[in-house]
């Protein structure tokens, strides 16, 4: 049993792999994902038979220990149970049926094999998030799902608005992760060795009765149902979704349609012992859900395009899922996943035909029909909104138009503000690099003279505050991607500087942490000295520079840097992140939040500095002079 959920996890990674590998044939490309699927299918419809033919019992199961040190450990661990292997079939049978059906949807699109690798990536981290055993695999998973929404949301890369359209949702992803990033390390802090969702269940006979730890509960509810209003795009995150659609439509079924936006609810479910422990943090996903309902609902009947009502009518589901969750029916709301799962997707997979149909039948000579025929509209019977006076319609029609300005709610209580601050410091820039030279001056008063432990908890203050302003400051900037670059190593760096000031012992671990920066720091300014040698355009029109197209080679392993540098895991920055987390918050909890959100901050950053350099569409001269070169 453990040898097929191991297959259900890594067969898809396989898939990939030889995706990628392969010389880009169509045909080649269709002959790996389809029997790549069926392997896959072979793998899962076994496993789920095993567990059946067990009585249906939970089944945890320890590949091995990926790290141990002290009190802390992050175990290679999965679980499955009914909710885990609802999930899994429902990703296996969608994802068989988006296959099947871009094997020709597809056909002689200049992406056929970065679609095919993409979607790939996107089920093994799907899987990794279903099958997980802790809240530390589970984040994993999450930051494979996020990278390849992003990567397929801004899929037709020579057009601006989808690029656009993927850094916000890559915006609400990431700050998203600052609720699994600290859902992580206070996990760690409340219950130590007792982190799988398995144990979970038992933790809280005797727990919610201590005042402290009833506050520790609160705030991990708080930070469990944050992650998961921003992964379902819930209120007030409603307003991404939609946008997201600008991808191909199977990527839009899969994704959006039927598979991520469900993840939110999935999270809820694994940790439900953590947030249900009382009615208040009940009665706040109920309020999300019902607001939620009520904003796609409306918003839905003023989109202009199929997509973006197909999008909120799975936002709003997902909303009633969140009211059924809050009121116990678990059962219920798994039933209603998977049934909005498999409708998603099937009108997402035929809205352009269904579109074509009607749009053909329309402008046929001599034809009667018409989309909207406001003589057959009359003898409908009336809904709530037609008995309503004209002005509460006209405000309840602009209120949908706006999305309930959720957007411009959400921009103006988070990035403004950083941005506000990103760009002072840039003005005391100077400033900056002074402060930085004390704080490593001092770092050596420490390391020679030996300083009282006291002093050295004090001193990480300035440090820790500088390190948000650094990242701040790489935050507001767009025209130099050498100083965004840099400010988001050195914003690594002073984390890494401000927890060894704190703890001293963990000397180790940072290291770990700086391992898997260093390089990708170093890879991204040799790239980038590379792409813009011969670049000589002014600071004010750094425009997109289309490198994706005219030097793939180069823009690939700036994605790679990338990736190393934002902690994504393929690294030891991934886990150096968490160890950080862990080692900052034993000493002083509030300096978490700190270097949470500088992690946050800066991948934003530097996923627009990317966007920035590789998407958008190359001038025929540059293509030309490349191809000659």
């Amino acid at each position: 049993m453990s040898i097929l959920l191991l297959a259900c996890v890594f067969i898809p990674l396989l898939g990939f792999a030889l995706i990628f590998f392969s010389d880009g044939n169509e045909h080649k490309v269709a002959r790996i994902s389809s029997w790549m699927t069926r392997i896959n299918g072979v793998a899962v419809i076994g496993l789920l038979s095993m567990w059946a033919a067990s009585g249906f019992k939970s089944f945890e199961y320890q590949w091995f220990q990926l790290y141990q040190h002290d009190d802390y450990q992050f175990p290679v661990l999965f679980f499955l149970d009914s909710v885990g292997a609802a999930y899994l079939f429902c990703v296996w049978a969608i994802f068989s049926i988006i296959v099947k059906y871009c094997r020709v949807y597809m056909h002689r699109d200049a992406g056929y094999q970065r679609f095919f690798q993409t979607i790939f990536a996107f089920v093994f981290g799907l899987n990794i998030i279903v099958l997980s055993g802790s809240i530390d695999m589970l984040f994993a998973g999450w930051e494979v799902v996020g990278i390849s929404s992003f990567l397929l949301i801004a899929f037709y890369r020579h057009r601006w608005q989808p690029v656009r359209n993927a850094l916000r949702a890559y915006t609400i992803y990431r700050f998203c992760d600052v609720g699994l990033l600290m859902g992580a390390w206070m996990s760690h802090l409340l219950f130590h060795e007792s982190q799988h969702f398995s144990q979970m269940a038992g933790l809280f006979d005797n727990y919610v009765s201590n005042p402290v730890n009833y506050a520790a509960l609160s705030l991990l509810s708080a930070l469990i149902i944050l992650a998961a209003s921003g992964k379902s795009a819930q209120f007030p995150f409603c307003f991404w979704l939609p946008r997201a659609m600008e991808g191909p439509t199977p990527s839009s079924a899969i994704f959006y349609g039927a598979l991520s936006i469900h993840l939110g609810v999935f999270l809820l479910l694994r940790t439900m012992p953590i947030w249900s422990f009382h009615y208040l943090t009940r009665l706040i996903v109920f309020a999300i859900g019902l607001l939620t309902v009520i904003i796609a609902s409306l918003s839905e009947k003023t989109q202009s395009n199929i997509k973006g009502q197909v999008a909120y009518a799975s936002i709003a589901q997902v909303g009633f899922m969140f009211i059924e969750l809050a009121l116990g029916l678990e059962t219920l709301a798994v039933l209603h996943f998977m049934s909005n799962a498999f409708l998603r997707c099937y009108q997402l997979l035929v809205s352009p035909s269904i579109v074509a149909h009607l749009l053909r039948v329309e402008g046929a000579v001599n034809s009667d029909f018409y989309i909207k025929d406001q003589q057959k509209l009359q003898y409908l019977p009336t809904s709530l909104r037609d008995v309503l006076p004209d002005v509460l319609q006209n405000t309840l029609y602009v209120f949908a138009l706006q999305e309930g300005q959720l957007e411009i709610l959400v921009r103006s209580m988070l990035w403004d503000p950083i941005k506000r601050l990103g760009a002072a410091m840039g003005r005391v820039s100077t400033w900056i690099k002074w402060l930085v030279a004390a704080a490593l001056l001092i770092w050596l008063l420490i390391a020679i003279n030996n300083i009282s432990p006291v002093a050295e908890v004090y001193l990480s203050i300035p440090v820790s505050v500088l390190m948000v302003l650094v990242s701040a400051s790489a935050f507001s900037q767009k025209h130099s991607p050498f100083k965004i670059w840099n400010s988001v190593a050195m914003s690594s760096f002073l984390a890494a500087f401000a927890v060894w000031l704190m703890v001293p012992d963990a000397i180790f671990d940072e290291l770990m942490f700086l391992s898997g920066i260093v390089p990708s720091w170093l890879l991204g300014l040799w790239v980038l000295s590379r792409l813009l040698k011969n670049e000589h355009f002014a600071e004010t029109s750094f425009r997109y520079r289309a490198f994706a197209q005219t030097r793939p080679g180069m823009s690939l392993l700036l994605f790679i840097s990338f990736l190393g540098m934002v902690g994504f895991p393929i690294t030891p920055a991934f886990l150096g992140e968490d160890l950080l987390l862990s080692h900052a918050s034993g000493q002083h909890p509030w300096f978490a939040l700190g270097i949470t959100i500088a992690f946050v901050v800066n991948g934003i950053a530097l996923a627009r500095m990317f966007l920035r350099l590789s998407m958008g569409r190359a001038v025929r001269s540059e293509v030309r002079e490349f191809r000659v070169g």
